[in-house]
Parts: C-alpha cells; sequence; structure tokens
C-alpha cells in the first residue's frame, strides 16, 4: 500500500519536527540530553523505513549508526561529560521560551512553503520529506543561536546534522561511502568537543558562552 507507507514516512518526519521543538523547550541540561538520545532515535526508524520503502539496504547501515552513535553512545558520554564538569543547572537563553517557539514556528512555515515550492517537480515523498528535514535543520540553528551554554549549543549542532540525513534519505539516499564517513567525521567532531569543554572548564571554570565573551572583553 504506497499511500500508507508514505503516510508512514510523513508522519516520522514530522514527528522528527515535533522533538526539534521539544529540544528548543528544554531549560535543563539533563532534559535536553534525554530528549537529543529521543531525536536521534526518531531519525533512526525513519532512516530505517526510508530503507523498507526504497529498496535501500545501504540506509539501514545509516539507521543503526544513528540508533548506536546518536541515541546511546553520545547522550550517554555527553551525560558523563556534564557530571564530570559538574554541570547540573538550567540552560541560559538568549530570549525567553515563547518568542523562541514563536521563531521556530515561522521557521517551520517557511521551509514549507519555500521547500514545496522549488520542488514542485520532484517525487511527492521527496517533497514532504525536504521540507521537514529544512524545517529539523533551521530548529537545530535557532537551538545554537538561542542558548549560551557551549553543550546545548553541541546539541544543537548535532540535530542540525541530523535533519541532513533526513533529507539525504529522503532524497533516495546517498551512497554508504558518503554515509559512514559523516559517521565517523560526527564522531572525531564529537571527541574533540569533549576535549574542548574539560579544557574550558579547567580554564574558566563555566562553559557559559557570554562568560567566556566577557573574559575575552576583559582580556582586551
Amino acid at each position: 500500500m504506497p499511500g500508507l507507507e508514505f503516510d508512514i514516512a510523513h508522519l516520522l518526519a514530522g514527528g522528527l519536527v515535533l522533538v526539534s521543538f521539544m529540544l528548543l523547550y528544554q531549560d535543563r541540561i539533563s532534559a535536553l540530553l534525554n530528549v537529543f538520545a529521543l531525536h536521534a532515535f526518531v531519525l533512526a526508524v525513519s532512516v530505517a523505513w526510508e530503507a523498507h520503502i526504497q529498496d535501500a539496504p545501504h540506509l539501514y547501515v545509516t539507521a543503526v549508526i544513528a540508533l548506536v552513535f546518536k541515541a546511546i553512545v553520545i547522550p550517554v558520554a555527553l551525560h558523563r561529560i556534564m557530571r564530570r564538569l559538574g554541570i547540573h543547572r538550567e540552560i541560559e537563553t538568549v530570549v525567553g521560551i515563547g518568542p523562541t517557539m514563536l521563531a521556530g514556528i515561522g521557521l517551520v512555515a517557511l521551509s514549507m512553503v519555500i521547500m514545496l515550492r522549488v520542488t514542485e517537480e520532484a517525487d511527492p515523498l521527496a517533497r514532504e520529506d525536504l521540507a521537514f528535514a529544512l524545517s529539523v535543520v533551521l530548529l537545530g540553528l535557532l537551538i545554537m543561536v538561542t542558548r549560551r551554554n557551549a553543550v546545548s549549543q553541541v546539541v544543537g549542532f548535532m540535530s542540525l546534522e541530523n535533519g541532513l540525513v533526513l533529507a539525504a534519505t529522503g532524497a533516495k539516499g546517498m551512497p554508504l561511502v558518503v554515509e559512514i564517513s559523516v559517521a565517523f567525521s560526527i564522531l572525531i567532531a564529537f571527541i574533540v568537543i569533549g576535549i574542548f569543554l574539560f579544557r574550558i572548564r579547567e580554564r574558566f571554570d563555566t562553559v557559559d558562552v557570554l562568560v567566556l565573551d566577557q573574559f575575552r572583553g576583559d582580556r582586551r
């Protein structure tokens, strides 16, 4: 039943947008990491479903990578980093949650309007998936812009990358070599970010980027 298969694919992609809003709403770091694990899990299920309806076995590898590394390994490691750094507090925001959520709704509407117009000749499944994927990417950028804590900005970056993976799979997938290289690049970046956060904590006793900006201004 192609219609039902497409509906489920759109439901999963839309669910990823919904979880992105949940990321945007969180005000505590531990809750943010838990919701990111859910974000990665929904991505893994969505990619696995795309692999099924596209008859693309290599996408199952992408789904497994998303499930193992993004839904399990990275959130657990970030929780450990958070405990090592002694970060047990609320997330500092540039603006309030209300205006941020309204901005997120506006970005999703903009994504739908732009993507559905520029992909009129594309496959129906790809059109909606690309629109949802662009929404996830823009919401990830919004998380990075509106959060002052370095850990939350890392989560925003990784959720943005989840949107890129959704876009690639919705557009009939991408070569397996590219998928594996992207996964290892993310893993390496995560290790570097972890070391970087430890160094910041040791040097400045904080990971609040606003405080770091003030310190930089004082040094001038």
